[in-house]
């Protein structure tokens, strides 16, 4: 492929693909997520064909990363999840927890050391925000109190995947070295002074400042200027995160969404960024499928079954043993725990973090994105499962 068109065939092979795929997974009901990562699958260097610039795929997917990461701080509501946050916070929290110790488990049964078991159980813990998003509002259910909780359990497994994602490098580095407590804390303890103070001068000044750009740039009455003043705002400030406060683009991105978020305007901007937003965010989950060996599921069917059981079963039945500890409604219940039977963006981010820093190997990184794909084709089934529970008291009264 010479080189000078590898990016217009690899964007119009993503697209066009990611459409045929994504269009035929919605006709078989499933999550069109499932048909983008197929069509990643379909131009990746593992299946015969075209082939799609591998070199580029990681640098569009770091654009989907950011915008994906922005997307998330724009429909980031503390309110929302202030209502909930009695079941939302104890319960993630926990759930997050027997998903990690069952991951670590089957890790070690696998033959890992023990930080790379950890690192997939801790990928599998997080459910797709996206896939959930899309089921709510399929069964209609996004403002109803069922959806509140949903989403505010996502929430908090979404925020501690952000911290995740600032202190992975830092302990990964620190363990690779001759270990010391002392300094690996004072590490992730300045890490974290210098987080707080990006997080505390962008609230504080972005919050004063932002909303006059973005009044400003409205004046204009021109879309074009908005919409790129918007992304201008995400993009630079996820730039003076890494740049200057050493964290990570995506967290700079979420902290940029978050703070427009709560401007006048925010509505706004959300909805002009989001075709833009939409399309790297396929592009990102073409190009995980790109990364992804089908044959493992030759290789090793039982990993795959093991991790996938670890998705669809274990994390059900931990949400609706914490559900029942804090007496949720069953309805509610149901919901919640067949809402985190599946895992997405989050659990690729990570892994492929994991990879690039050596802390994973590739092996356990196509685990987990087989586990991924059939654990959001068979997330409609799982919905099925508990609406059927849902309604036996019912018949029984009945």
């Amino acid at each position: 492929m010479p080189h000078h068109d590898s990016l217009i065939l690899m964007l119009v092979a993503g697209f066009v693909l990611a459409f045929v795929f994504g269009m035929a997974a919605v006709k078989l009901k499933l999550s069109p997520l499932f048909g983008y990562l197929l069509a990643g699958v379909a131009v990746g260097p593992f299946t015969p064909g075209f082939v799609a610039d591998a070199k580029l795929a990681p640098q569009l997917a770091e654009i989907g990363v950011i915008l994906l990461m922005f997307g998330v701080g724009l429909h980031f509501s503390p309110q929302d999840l202030m209502k909930v946050r009695k079941i939302a916070v104890p319960g993630a929290l926990a759930q997050i927890a027997v998903a990690t110790g069952l991951g670590w488990g089957v890790g070690r049964l696998m033959g890992l050391g023990d930080a790379e078991a950890l690192l997939l159980g801790f990928s599998l813990s997080v459910a797709s925000t996206v896939v959930l998003i899309k089921a709510l509002e399929q069964r209609g259910q996004m403002k109803s109190e069922i959806g509140g909780v949903a989403t505010g359990w996502l929430i908090v497994e979404d925020l501690v995947i952000v911290f995740a994602l600032v202190l992975l490098p830092l302990i990964v580095s620190a363990s690779s070295e001759t270990f010391d407590a002392a300094s690996l804390a004072g590490s992730v303890g300045w890490t974290l002074i210098k987080v707080v103070a990006f997080v505390a001068l962008m609230l504080v000044v972005g919050g004063r400042v932002l909303p006059w750009v973005l009044t400003m740039i409205a004046h204009t009455r021109s879309r074009e200027l908005f919409t790129l003043g918007v992304l201008a705002i995400a993009l630079g400030i996820a730039w003076i995160a890494y740049e200057v406060f050493g964290a990570s683009f995506a967290l700079g991105a979420f902290v940029a969404g978050l703070v427009l978020n709560g401007t006048p305007l925010g509505h706004s901007a959300a909805e002009r960024s989001l075709p833009l937003r939409d399309a790297f965010a396929v592009l990102f989950f073409v190009s995980v499928g790109m990364l992804f060996d089908p044959m493992v599921l030759v290789r090793e069917p039982w990993a795959v079954a093991a991790v996938l059981a670890i998705i669809v079963i274990g994390k059900t039945l931990a949400a609706l043993a914490i559900t029942t500890v804090f007496r949720v409604e069953r309805r509610t219940s149901l919901t919640v725990a067949a809402s985190l039977a599946q895992i997405g963006e989050f659990s690729f981010i990570l892994a492929a973090l994991g990879v690039s820093l050596g802390a994973m190997s590739a092996g356990t990184h196509d685990l987990i994105l087989a586990a991924a794909l059939l654990s959001i084709a068979l997330n409609p089934l799982v919905f099925a499962i508990t609406d059927r529970l849902g309604r036996t008291p019912k018949a029984e009264t009945a």
